[in-house]
């Protein structure tokens, strides 16, 4: 059948993405404005070392565990619903953090606004899904949805900044209340609701079984990022793993699972997630080091820092809103497969990126790192929530935000310990004889270290520091090159029985345009 036949939206379902856009830009405000905001916010709490860490990791911890519940909870109960639940508790508790006036009022408070965001990010592609029949729009609509969390992180410092330079630290908390007041009264005139029709029992055993299954994995992500891989990081994988395991066989003998896990049947939808989650790493890994390289090593401040992202974020908004433009003529695999390469020749841009006057070059490969985002995460989130039949876009959408945040994390883990060990092998021998142990134990741990500990040491010598960081950043940028331009070369492959978006729908032996939705499964309530 063409695609022709497909109701096409309107008006309202665009001015309902915008609407939809309005928390994804949130949760990217979020992200960096915590960054700007945390040395007046440790100033004024004085959190411990453990404290401090809690607060940087405890949104991360529950978003991540809570993306499949929340996911599969809005299919079954209203996926509006649950979205304007959720927004509304997220300013709520943003309000909370903004005056929490202890650390571990701060660090419950950081955890909850975690849950609150585990029901947005699934909810709006969702939602996209149902309002966005015809593919090529719902495409441009999903390359819109994709890069306003970009938008967000690149104009996060920008924001926070002016609002630091006025109020308090609390204040950066403060923008999700403006975002909630328009999203709840626009919600219910612009975007419709859509529940799955008899979508079964809720099962609260599933969802004990995949935040144990999730959380000790982006435990150990985190854990090896900073510690390097030890015995509680390999025993939370192993954790992990085994309950990863249970939690399938589960899914299995259910009616009504939380996640249908014969989707991962789907060549289209498990091909998908799988260049996300490795794309994912590269940018994780990149975000981390070149953010570091920017402040420390350019000593840029952190609004400035966040202007020179401007120009990368804009590369992610013109691959985002071009590719699957560009897919409606050129087949969607090799739309991805040229995206990453560019990404690839981005990453290698950074291979070259000296101590002294790199901004331009940071700059510029950063740009085509994100260029290769915004085209995988418009057209793999496409094709993943379109695999998915209607009534488990929500379950397919919160895998897909899943597999981002863990992709995410084991970037930062993996090519963050890689430069960390560079920068360790680089600088041990450089500290000079007669510096303090305290002193020396933090130089030589890490750059922020070395910054901090940059006053008690000889002059000129964090300069050394300065060059043993940028050589972490160039090695780690080669390997991520190297992992990045494969996945390319296997983009082209597992994703060449796709068709061009809105092509004529195939015979069953040919290839199946891009959003076609597979058979219910045997299980299915439906």
């Amino acid at each position: 059948m063409s695609t022709s036949t497909v109701g096409r939206a309107g008006l309202r379902e665009w001015a309902g993405l915008g609407v939809l856009s309005l928390p994804t830009v949130l949760l990217g405000l979020d992200v960096t404005v915590l960054y700007l905001a945390f040395p007046s916010l440790a100033e004024d709490l004085r959190p411990s070392g453990t404290e401090a860490l809690w607060i940087m990791d405890a949104y991360g911890f529950l978003i991540a565990g809570f993306l499949i519940t929340m996911g599969t909870l809005g299919d079954r109960v209203g996926r509006r619903r649950l979205l304007m639940i959720g927004i509304a508790a997220f300013a709520a508790v943003s309000v909370v953090a903004a005056y929490a006036n202890s650390a571990e009022l701060l660090i419950a408070a950081r955890g909850a606004l975690g849950i609150a965001s585990a029901t947005l990010m699934p909810s709006t592609l969702a939602l996209i899904s149902n309002m966005f029949a015809d593919p090529r729009q719902r495409s441009l609509a999903f390359g819109v949805w994709a890069t306003s969390f970009a938008i967000g992180m690149a104009f996060g410092p920008v924001v926070g900044g002016a609002m630091l330079a006025r109020f308090w630290w609390g204040s950066a908390f403060l923008l999700a209340v403006p975002v909630a007041v328009v999203l709840l009264m626009a919600a219910p005139v612009l975007i419709p609701e859509y529940r799955a029709p008899r979508s079964g029992r809720f099962d609260l055993l599933s969802v004990a079984l995949s935040l144990i299954a999730i959380l000790p994995v982006i435990y150990a992500l985190k854990r090896a990022a900073k510690d390097g891989l030890d015995v509680p990081t390999v025993v939370a994988v192993v954790i992990g793993l085994v309950f990863a395991v249970l939690f399938v066989r589960r899914q299995g003998s259910l009616a009504s699972p939380l996640l249908d896990v014969r989707l991962f049947s789907d060549r289209t939808f498990s091909a998908a997630l799988g260049i996300l989650l490795v794309g994912l790493v590269g940018v994780g890994g990149a975000m981390l080091l070149v953010t570091q390289q920017l402040q420390l090593v350019e000593d840029l401040p952190p609004i400035e820092a966040g202007m020179w992202m401007g120009p990368p974020a804009l590369m992610m908004f013109v691959a985002a809103i071009g590719s699957p433009l560009l897919a409606r003529r050129v087949l969607p695999g090799i739309v991805v497969a040229v995206a990453l390469a560019l990404s690839a020749l981005g990453y290698v841009l950074l291979t070259q990126v000296s101590s002294t006057g790199g901004v331009t070059r940071i700059v510029m490969g950063f740009g085509l790192v994100y260029l290769g985002l915004g085209a995988i995460a418009a057209l793999g989130t496409d094709l993943v929530v379109g695999a998915a039949p209607p009534d488990e876009a929500g379950s397919a959408s919160a895998m897909s935000e899943t597999v981002q945040e863990l992709g995410l994390a084991l970037g930062v883990a993996t090519l963050g310990s890689l430069a960390t060990a560079v920068y360790r092998g680089r600088i041990g021998d450089e500290i000079p004889d007669g510096t303090p142990p305290e002193v020396a134990e933090a130089a030589g741990d890490s750059l922020v270290g070395a910054a901090s500990a940059a006053d008690q040491m000889q002059a000129g010598w964090f300069d050394q520091a300065k060059e043993a960081a940028t050589s972490g950043l160039n090695v780690a940028m080669l390997v991520a090159a190297v992992s990045i331009l494969a996945l390319s070369c296997l983009s082209a492959v597992v994703l060449r029985h796709i068709s061009v978006i809105g092509g004529d729908e195939p015979d069953a032996d040919q290839v199946a345009p891009v959003g076609s939705a597979r058979p219910k499964p045997a299980h299915s309530s439906e």
